[in-house]
């Protein structure tokens, strides 16, 4: 046997037996994947959290930044003043620790109890929350990485407009998670499905990482030998006895081999991006630490005056009509400033200046790009205001699974001549870092959010057209497993019988 035949040979049987190995699987995904269109993965978006917080009231009397424990002060990434079970409250967060002082008297916060938690609950329910929150670590909505610092997390049962369930963070008592009852019921077809989640018991999972790469890995071998053998057997010139271009007579075998070819490269670029996904080895991340925020936060500074009391924000806040449910402080370059948010995720950024506090919408844009400079010991090579979706910053719709990104403009483009000519997205309202890439990032981008969702700024800006050619195109893939499905059966059955003689 020629060199040439065994490796037709073994192509077959390779596609054949990974077919068969792979056919429900990949199935799954194509329907799981349909309903993550509409529907994704449970998740607290920026906008929820903050349309159910009241309105920030008469703060005379309330403890100002200063109050809190000098400790607080100068180390924690954020400190926001909140609502918390009821009440002013400061969150305070700083690395995988949170905790909470009230507003009114400076003094740490008991921890949360399930009263106190069912009491949140309803609060952002806006319903009923039924007796009896459970304490958990981890279930099947809550394996974000995200919600570490809040562990454990009392799920609550609640009513409302959306019945289902809440989770409240056992640290602070503020909500960090909502699946309404319809979203869970469909995501046990849809992304806990998809990804596979029956197989995940924590966060963080390396067995359940790496069953996830190898799995996507043989199936997308499958498909590649599948177009090989789609291609071979197809005729372009002349035809078969049977008068046709493909030499199978039996229906489920034609019916695969014609869909096979027609969606056979979508099929593929799915599987393989899913597989990408993953960021199997670590191929899609930076080699090192490119960006220095701390460095770009700068130094410690003596929180005192009008910038750290709030009766002082909220009257600054008060006389350009600005009513915010929330007061965040951020540190850049060394120098402190306060970021009120309204319902609407609306920002206003106080600053003071010579003793007076200064209301504006957005950082200066000189002033960001000299403190910029210190985010990288390589040269800032450009710096310019984007304000409109590019290929890297979009929006994308709640249900997509980077939906809760705060992706608003205009936001400053730096670039840095490092070796991963890295380029970072600087939000004018915060002064924060929303999206940082090097050259492996922008690699993934393209293999995995690009092939796997169809989501460049022009395709969504067609959204009803980009999921209708989505959803045609994954009902073909679908109906393209599903024929392996039934000829992988066939043929197992037919073995077994076989060895049964």
């Amino acid at each position: 046997m020629s060199l040439r035949s065994t490796a037709k040979r073994w192509t077959y049987l390779l596609h054949r037996w990974l077919g068969i190995g792979g056919c429900l699987l990949m199935l799954l995904w194509f329907v799981s994947g349909m309903v993550m269109l509409f529907i994704g993965y449970p998740k607290l978006t920026p906008g929820e959290r903050l349309a159910v917080l009241p309105m920030l009231g008469d703060a005379r009397g309330w403890q100002g930044l200063s109050a809190l424990p000098a400790a607080l002060q100068d180390e924690p990434e954020t400190v926001a003043l909140t609502t918390l079970r009821g009440e002013p409250a400061y969150a305070v967060r700083s690395g995988r620790n949170v905790g909470a002082w009230s507003a009114r008297t400076g003094q740490a916060l008991l921890p949360v109890s399930a009263q106190r938690a069912e009491a949140s609950a309803a609060q952002f329910a806006g319903g009923q929350a039924f007796v009896g929150a459970m304490r958990v670590d981890e279930d099947r909505w809550t394996h974000s990485r995200a919600l570490d610092a809040h562990r454990p997390l009392y799920r609550v049962e609640v009513g409302g407009a959306q019945p289902g369930d809440v989770y409240v963070s056992s640290h602070t008592g503020e909500v960090v998670l909502d699946a309404p009852r319809v979203q869970q019921r469909w995501n046990y077809v849809g992304a806990w499905m998809h990804w596979l989640y029956f197989l995940r018991m924590q966060s963080v999972d390396p067995a359940w990482t790496w069953v996830v790469i190898v799995l996507s890995a043989l199936c997308t071998v499958a498909a590649i030998s599948g177009i090989v053998v789609g291609v071979w057997r197809w005729r372009f010139r002349g035809h078969y006895r049977s008068g046709t271009k493909t030499p199978y007579v039996e229906p489920w075998m034609r019916w695969h081999h014609l869909l096979g070819l027609m969606a056979a490269a979508f099929v593929f670029s799915w599987i393989f991006s899913g597989l990408m996904s993953m960021n199997p080895l670590g191929v899609f991340s930076s080699t090192r630490e490119a960006i220095d925020t701390a460095r770009y936060r700068g130094g410690t500074v003596a929180v005192q005056g009008a910038l750290g009391d709030p009766a002082a924000l909220l009257a600054a806040g008060d006389a350009t009509r600005f009513r915010p449910v929330e007061i965040q402080w951020r540190r850049i370059g060394g120098e402190l400033f306060a970021v009120l948010l309204d319902g609407q995720g609306d920002t206003r950024i106080v600053s003071e200046v010579e003793g007076h506090l200064r209301v504006m919408r957005l950082l200066p844009v000189a002033w960001l790009q000299q403190k910029a400079q210190a985010m990288s010991a390589a040269p800032m090579q450009g710096f310019a205001l984007l304000h409109a979706p590019d290929a890297y910053f979009y929006p994308r719709a709640p249900e997509a699974m980077n939906g809760a990104a705060v992706r608003r403009f205009p936001v400053a483009v730096v670039d840095f001549g490092d070796a991963e000519a890295t380029r970072v997205y600087l939000d004018l309202a915060t002064g924060d870092p929303l999206l940082t890439m090097g050259h492996r990032e922008r690699v993934g981008r393209w293999l995995f959010y690009f092939l796997h969702s169809w989501d460049l700024p022009a395709m969504l800006r067609q959204d009803t057209a980009r999921l209708g050619v989505l959803l045609l195109l994954s009902v073909a893939g679908a109906a393209m497993c599903a024929t392996a499905t039934v000829i992988g059966y066939r043929r197992l059955r037919m073995k077994f019988r076989r060895r049964q003689r």
